[in-house]
């Protein structure tokens, strides 16, 4: 056994999760008994966000720590070698952890380590990898395993739904070899095969429940019969939902899309159940007590609300993640059994992917590098509010909707670059973002206003000119200025 009572540290990351798609919350329909429990033992943080809330340059923050300027990334763009030279798993390898990822990674080659000590990898279809590969295997580890199982023509597409559309299916193979299944089996697996002389820090990264929409049918089922409410609708949506650049259906049919919201809400149950697995696997070595727990997403889904799918908006249901924080029970005064009459602990200030890293330095009893845009969440779970962040700047290039946005956790103001449209929301009385508040209140928009041209002063993009921002400026999905990092 090793003498070093460091925590070990279990991260687990899912792909494109809603932060309102948990039980725990009150949500009408998803059903996350595991992860309820899980934050009851813990803390639930309900203002967290990716600040640039796709997956690229949502996985460069959360491996750096760096804001969305410092990384390089304000949108998505996989086709550029990352070049960290800081990174969350480097630092805990160097601290003497033991550091496993399975499941997503999404960088660029997709075998770059980042830091850690091995890398089981499945990043879900990669249309540039597919194309350009005859063995998917280089850069996949789950086909070749699913292969072994089923007989070399067995594929990751074959139940015929695309990877970012919304026309959905129930997985056409065993549960057990699905996707989520995989990723839990090799979790599991990396407990029996850890070093026992040093604690882990052990990444779970999953590609769900990010289209394909094809859960088992057996969560497929439980919700096909759930009253399901209409997606939300704001007052200054579009009146259609706009066309975008998926390479899979988007269905418009009110029984298609129920049917793909269903299939939605399944793939996160699939991952509740999954997640009891590691639990149990963690009591059954008897881990758990020493072990804490981050779970989140690198991003939401819009799933139809205010006439849009996917990502990379600024609304929370894009932008805006769950984020449950369940710290070691061994020397926790603090620690709560689970159970349903544990009250839930809220965290309200907003938190934000870069403050992943400095929290696990600070578990890890490290110092967290100065240049880390980030902070230690951990204050915050003993009520050491001073001094954090007033609001967060998120952003994301989307062509046309490029977007930039600010949040105190009860406002938001949003600024589309290429139109010079302004949105404001009052998060405390309207938390779906229903009605627009521009007009009716100026002054906050030009309090607002003020504070992102202070955040956009000096950009490369010149999106302030002469104090006020400019419209209409050229916009990329990475930055010159970070091209440190970044190899073209």
């Amino acid at each position: 056994m090793s003498a070093d009572n460091r925590p070990n540290i279990l991260f687990i990351c899912v792909d494109q999760w809603r932060a309102d798609a948990l039980s725990l919350t009150g949500h009408p329909v998803a059903e996350t008994p595991h992860l309820d429990r899980l934050a009851r033992e813990g803390y639930n943080f309900t203002q967290a966000y990716a600040a640039t809330p796709t997956c690229v340059p949502a996985r460069a923050t959360i491996f750096t720590g760096l804001n969305q300027r410092h990384t390089g990334f304000v949108g998505y763009n996989d086709h550029i070698d990352w070049h960290y030279d800081c990174t969350m798993p480097g630092l805990l390898a160097e601290s003497g952890y033991h550091t496993q990822c399975v499941g997503k990674m999404h960088t660029h080659p997709s075998r770059n380590l980042m830091g850690f000590h091995n890398v089981v990898l499945h990043d879900g279809y990669l249309h540039r990898e597919r194309s350009k590969r005859d063995d998917y295997g280089l850069v996949d580890d789950y086909t070749p395993w699913l292969r072994e199982r089923l007989g070399p023509e067995a594929d990751y597409i074959d139940t015929g739904v695309g990877c970012n559309g919304y026309a959905a299916r129930p997985w056409v193979y065993d549960e057990m070899l699905h996707p989520t299944s995989w990723v839990t089996t090799m979790g599991i697996d990396f407990l029996r095969r850890r070093d026992p002389t040093k604690p882990f820090f052990l990444m779970l990264s999953y590609h769900r429940p990010h289209p394909p929409l094809d859960p088992p049918r057996d969560f497929l089922d439980r919700y096909l019969s759930k009253p399901l409410l209409d997606p939300v609708m704001g007052d200054w949506a579009p009146d259609s939902l706009p066309v975008r650049g998926l390479d899979s259906p988007i269905p418009t049919d009110a029984a298609q899309r129920d049917y793909a919201r269903r299939a939605y809400y399944a793939q996160i149950s699939h991952i509740d159940y999954s997640l009891n697995r590691v639990f149990q696997a963690l009591f059954e070595n008897g881990l758990l007590d020493n072990t804490a727990i981050v779970f989140t997403a690198d991003h939401g889904e819009m799933l139809y609300d205010h006439n849009h799918v996917a990502k990379g908006y600024p609304f929370d249901s894009s932008a805006r993640l769950p984020f449950i924080l369940r710290l070691p029970r061994a020397g926790n005064p603090h620690h709560q059994s689970g159970r349903a009459d544990d009250p839930l602990r809220q965290v309200n200030q907003v938190v934000e992917l870069r403050d992943l890293l400095p929290t696990f330095c600070d578990l890890a009893g490290r110092d967290t590098p100065a240049h880390v845009d980030g902070r230690s969440i951990l204050p915050l779970t003993r009520g050491e509010t001073g001094g954090w962040r007033e609001y967060l700047h998120g952003e994301h290039f989307m062509q046309a909707d490029s977007n930039q946005w600010l949040t105190d956790g009860r406002e938001k103001y949003v600024w589309y670059s290429q139109t010079g449209r302004e949105l404001l929301f009052d998060l405390q009385e309207d938390p779906t973002e229903l009605h627009d508040l521009a007009a009716a209140r100026p002054e906050r928009v030009a309090h607002w206003r003020e504070r992102l041209v202070a955040e956009l002063d000096g950009r490369e993009e010149g999106y302030v000119q002469d104090g006020n921002l400019e419209v209409g400026r050229p916009v990329s999905p990475t930055l010159v200025e970070a091209g440190r990092y970044l190899e073209r």
